[in-house]
């Protein structure tokens, strides 16, 4: 592969420390790769440095003659003044970008619903963001530097992202680098990574899921060498305290040794570690939603239904992840389990025992603190606090709780207000943990978190003993946490057996039928080609007629139908393992034997094909 660009031995320091020291990489024609790393630890000034956007102290980067290097950076550098329209394909005549397939593609990926002679001031900043990503995708770039390019897309908007840039060069042609917290994002899309640390950068092969695994690897190579290190040190050190005297006669390079091995004491990389805090005890009953519908005024006079008969009977320790398109009336369906929004139709029944806390995208939780000292904000709380429990609990100060949070013990003397996003994004949630709640609902939790902390939240919520409802555009997270997934989609609650792949195929349904759950990216489309935009895509199909839909009664027994069937293949699955170990460790000239023990298992694996064929049906018939 042809190499395209080089940085050699770059140094960079800032006034308080060394960001990269000798960092040496190079990037060839077929490049994806992935940057990961701790917030803070250099990946968007890695982007800027090999763009040539900001120049090392040290060291120097080569470029291939006549590279054309495109760039996302998480900066708003768009001109207000300018119309959406301008701001993506300024320049260049209408009839040539409209006929050109990549810049239609890229406007209704990312512009549907962004007004297209509208000004880019009159934007929110999500659409801003947008506009910028469309700007530069339209462009033609044998290298693209993407910074953080999935914030604010939501989850169809990353996956249109991740297909239009494994579409976008032919195979072996061009370079992606990419900066991401989305780990479903890099498993799609990058055939290699590099982490961020230390003032290094270190260079795995795959995506995501092939970086873990060769990291975990990694720190248990590590960990046995640093396991040596340690034994030999003891040794050394227990020979350096046998008394003054004898000290003077050892030999002098036996000494330099162990001081040698006590200087080579790596420093520890800031660990994240989450414990389950207490969770107050939850009853049988949670939250009920009986055909709850929610209406609001609507500007221009009557009402806009937001929800319409939902019936959702949340279980103790249900583990949910909701979907939809902003606007979709998801913080609604969560606002009505909250208590902070009333049905105006239907009703909501909640239990005795039910807490709920909501980590939300708005810090709310810090306000008051903003200028308190980090630890002084726990202390004041409680004094001490209790996680695990039984024989494995273990009582913390403020500052240990903290510090498990991965606070330094100079950030625990700085103010609230002074934080990093990904920090004060850590705080919430121990203040949120705090509260023992027994019902979480996390609102968008991913934002300004990178992976490694994103893992440590993971960690925690696998033990999480309470209910947990999940709203965000992170996949990777929704599939990784939750064990059922749903959509709200025209006002209705919609289960997702096959979960967000069946999310997006609907999705894609309801765009290309023109249905009611597609009024963005559809009107979108309309609306640029009326007015100087990309031509609109192929007209609406018919309506399909109306499905037969179950409600009530027939809709719980259904429900339960498949929770009983769910079980039931469990336990098949499990004597399925059982029956082949039996067959393993029978004797193999036994062939009566085996014979009967054959006999059984085609016997339960017929079984699981009825009920499979059972479990498909009573999907359809839900989804109906």
């Amino acid at each position: 592969m042809a190499h395209l660009l080089g940085a050699e031995r770059l140094h960079l320091e800032f006034p308080t420390r060394t960001v990269f020291d000798e960092v040496t990489l190079g990037i060839d024609e077929g490049d994806r790769v992935g940057v990961v790393g701790r917030n803070g630890d250099g990946k968007s000034t890695l982007l800027k440095l090999l763009a040539g956007r900001l120049d090392p102290d040290g060291g120097r980067v080569t470029q291939r003659r006549g590279i054309r290097i495109g760039m996302l950076d998480q900066a708003d550098v768009l001109d207000p003044g300018l119309t959406v329209a301008d701001a993506v394909v300024g320049g260049i005549d209408e009839h040539v970008w409209a006929g050109d397939a990549k810049v239609r593609d890229v406007i209704a990926g990312l512009l549907a619903d962004v007004p297209w002679q509208g000004r880019v001031g009159d934007l929110s900043g999500g659409q801003r963001r947008r506009v910028g990503l469309a700007a530069l995708l339209v462009g033609d770039w044998d290298v693209l530097f993407l910074d953080e390019p999935t914030n604010h897309l939501d989850v169809e908007g990353i996956a249109w992202l991740a297909r239009h840039v494994k579409q976008r060069w032919a195979a072996g042609q061009g370079a992606l680098v990419v900066v991401t917290h989305d780990r479903w994002f890099l498993d799609e899309v990058c055939t290699a990574t590099w982490e961020v640390h230390d003032g290094i950068v270190e260079p795995f092969e795959g995506g995501y899921a092939a970086y873990v695994l060769q990291r975990v690897e990694r720190d248990r190579m590590a960990a046995a060498t640093e396991a040596k290190r340690q034994n030999l040190m003891r040794k050394e050190l227990a020979w350096l305290r046998r008394g003054a005297p004898a000290r003077t006669s050892k030999p002098k390079f036996r000494i330099e040794a162990a001081n040698q091995l006590i200087a080579d004491e790596p420093p520890v990389r800031n660990p994240v570690e989450l414990s389950r805090l207490a969770v107050a005890r939850l009853g049988k009953d949670v939250v009920d939603l009986l055909d709850a519908g929610v209406e609001f005024p609507a500007p221009g006079g009557g009402t806009r239904t937001v929800l319409r008969d939902v019936e959702w009977r949340i279980a103790p320790g249900e583990r949910t992840g909701i979907l939809g398109v902003n606007g979709a009336g998801k913080s609604t369906l969560l606002g009505l389990v909250t208590g902070a929004v009333e049905p105006t139709s239907g009703r909501v029944k909640r239990g005795k025992t039910v807490r709920v806390a909501t980590l939300s995208q708005e810090l709310a939780e810090l306000a008051e603190w903003s200028e308190h000292r980090v630890s002084a904000v726990v202390a004041e709380l409680r004094s001490s606090y209790q996680i695990g429990s039984g024989s494995k609990a273990v009582e913390l100060s403020p500052g240990q709780l903290l510090e498990r949070l991965g606070f330094t013990n100079a950030q625990l003397s700085t103010p609230v207000k002074n934080l990093s996003g990904g920090q004060k994004r850590r705080l919430q949630l121990l203040l949120i943990l705090l509260q023992e709640p027994n019902v979480l609902i996390l609102d968008e939790p991913t934002n300004d978190l990178d992976t490694d902390m994103l893992a440590a939240i993971e960690d925690l919520l696998d033990s999480w003993p309470g209910t947990l409802l999940v709203v965000s555009h992170d996949r990777y997270l929704v599939e990784r946490v939750t064990d059922r997934q749903v959509a709200v989609m025209d006002g209705h609650l919609r289960d997702l057996p096959r979960g967000v792949e069946q999310y997006l195929e609907l999705r894609r349904g309801a765009e290309a039928t023109g249905g009611p759950d597609a009024p963005g990216r559809a009107s979108a489309a309309g609306s640029a080609s009326g007015a100087g935009g990309a031509p609109a895509g192929a007209a609406p199909a018919a309506a399909a007629g109306p499905a037969t839909t179950l409600t009530g009664a027939d809709r719980r027994a259904a429900e339960k139908e498949l929770s009983s069937i769910d079980r039931r293949l469990e336990k098949l699955q499990a004597q399925i393992a059982e029956q082949h170990e039996h067959l393993a460790r029978h004797d193999q000239s036994d062939y009566v034997g085996l014979g009967t023990l054959g006999d059984g298992l085609r016997e339960l694996e017929a079984s699981v094909a009825d009920l499979e064929t059972r479990w498909l049906e009573v999907s359809e018939q839900l989804e109906a």
